[in-house]
């Protein structure tokens, strides 16, 4: 499934000043890293956010979010947020979660 490159464009300008961002094709996508870790991604429609298991439940309840699946089993700590609810503000809060979980694993 191809990717949206406006939504990407719009990722690697939220993302260009961070150092250690890299970008691979995964799951009919484009997803990005944060030293060799899944950070985020776009699809279609809508980005994806790793925002771990602990925040997971919190991340849901904003608007446009939903569980990451591609079985019918969700993705722990992953989730789809709809393109038209993250925008601005809103995306640079998505990518403030998502690196605040990533950040703390280790490199790869």
């Amino acid at each position: 499934m191809p990717y949206d490159e406006a939504l990407a464009t719009r990722l690697r300008h939220a993302l260009s000043g961070v150092a250690g961002v890299s970008e691979r094709s995964m799951f009919g996508g484009l997803c990005f890293l944060l030293d060799g870790n899944m950070l985020c991604g776009v699809e279609k429609t809508r980005y994806m956010f790793r925002v771990g298991k602990e925040k997971e439940a919190a991340a849901l309840a904003r608007p446009g979010a939903a569980p990451m699946d591609f079985t019918g089993r969700p993705l722990g700590g992953m989730v789809w947020v709809d393109a038209a609810e993250c925008r601005g503000w809103r995306l640079a809060g998505w990518l403030s979660l998502a690196r605040a979980f990533v950040g703390k694993l280790p490199k790869k």
